[in-house]
């Protein structure tokens, strides 16, 4: 009598381990994260003439960037480094990748760092690009970001237990009066008096400049004759037209005055940039998620080293799905990087 082999149990679904089905199925999800920021991104640029380009305007550093590409993909082959050596038994070897791995992205992240410090540091920041010489010129003289915020913190930093700014001008005013004509002024009040004396030149420069920018009035008008000329029909084809060259030549001169040129703390004039604010939005925007990713990465990274000595071949599967999703963020970077720092 002849017995046949029992029929092998039928297994439904793909021959893959649960875990690494699951980390495709994110994946999936990702890649159409990340394709939607990349179709937005090509949407705009393609469909907005003048899109800024310069890398000397937008502060693009295309060496950076490039070096961030091969750090990534160095990252990544140091990672199929570990899980092949992890399959042959060499834990140490294994571990030792694991953490060259991790501080590669370190350093992909520290490179990030530098340069969105650059895009800070020029206030290439979205909604803060003026797009035209007249959103440059208001901005020149914004409480917040220009003159008018100088001025401001100069006054709070004097007279800090005051809180309006009319209080403040008028105790600096005080002070003024007080030791202009102090015969026996002490040291200490002789600098209190040139400090006092400087704000009131630099606020006096702002009240003049931010006259002439609300008025469209070249730096030629006389400040003093703005009453008499609003009083005039047709008074705007008579006078020439302030333009963003007078602005930055003006600011110039108060960063190299003796007088009010340590207040200015460097200021300068931000460079209209048509469509700069749409693009660091979408710079900022894929980036940063980017880094997120970068960053969910290296606690990855982390966990595996935490294992130490006890780190062995049951956990290959562990670091093939790190792997796969750390390919995934390499990935995704070789698309950015030509995107946004080369076409």
């Amino acid at each position: 009598m002849s017995h046949t082999a029992p029929a092998p149990t039928l297994k439904m679904g793909l021959p893959i381990t649960n875990s690494k089905l699951g980390m495709w199925l994110f994946l999936g999800t990702e890649i159409m994260f990340f394709t939607a920021f990349i179709g937005t991104y090509i949407v705009l640029r393609m469909g907005s003439p003048g899109w800024p380009t310069d890398t000397n305007v937008t502060h693009i550093k295309i060496f950076w960037g490039g070096l961030n590409t091969f750090v990534l993909i160095l990252s990544s082959y140091f990672v199929v480094v570990s899980h092949d050596a992890l399959l042959c038994k060499q834990y140490k070897k294994s571990w030792n990748f694991m953490l060259f791995t991790l501080l590669l992205g370190f350093v992909f992240l520290g490179i990030k760092g530098y340069e969105y410090k650059g895009k800070f540091d020029h206030d290439i920041l979205p909604g803060h690009i003026p797009e035209s010489a007249e959103q440059a010129m208001e901005k020149v003289i914004s409480t917040k970001v220009g003159l008018g915020a100088i001025v401001d913190v100069r006054l709070t930093t004097m007279y800090p237990k005051l809180t309006k700014r009319e209080d403040r001008k008028s105790e600096n005013d005080a002070v003024i009066a007080k030791l202009k004509d102090k015969a026996d002024a002490t040291p200490v009040e002789k600098t209190e008096l040139e400090d006092a004396q400087a704000i009131n030149e630099l606020n006096n420069e702002y009240i003049s400049l931010k006259e002439h920018v609300r008025a469209k009035l070249s730096l030629e008008v006389p400040y003093a004759n703005f009453d008499a000329i609003r009083k005039e029909e047709n008074s705007a084809s008579k006078y020439p037209v302030l333009t963003l060259e007078e602005v930055e030549h003006k600011i110039h001169e108060l960063n190299e005055s003796k007088t009010v040129g340590a207040l200015m703390g460097g200021m300068h004039v931000s460079q209209p940039i048509l469509y700069g604010n749409l693009f660091a939005s979408n710079y900022f925007l894929m980036t940063g998620f980017h880094a997120i990713h970068v960053i969910v990465g290296l606690f990855m990274f982390a966990l595996v080293l935490k294992k130490g000595s006890k780190l062995c071949v049951d956990d290959a599967y562990l670091i093939e799905n790190i792997g796969l999703y750390w390919h995934f963020v390499d990935l995704v970077w070789i698309f950015l990087f030509p995107l946004l720092y080369i076409i």
